[in-house]
């Protein structure tokens, strides 16, 4: 029983490295990745713009982002 753990385990694994060597070969991963580095940069300008700094309490408050039609 070993043995057959054994190589359905390295058969599955080897399943797994073609597929992901198959997704970063055929460019969608670089695609995906740079979707979620535009989202990011996206939202972290937005939080940017609406953080507001009250000088005489020291605080600092986040106000609603503005939602366009």
């Amino acid at each position: 029983m070993k043995i057959r753990d054994s190589i359905v385990a390295t058969i599955a694994l080897a399943t797994g490295i073609l597929a992901m060597a198959g997704i970063v070969g055929s460019g969608a991963y670089a695609q995906a990745a740079g979707a979620e580095a535009r989202g990011v940069h996206a939202l972290s300008s937005v939080v940017a713009e609406t953080l507001c700094q009250d000088p005489a309490r020291g605080a600092t408050l986040m106000a609603a982002a503005k939602v366009a039609p």
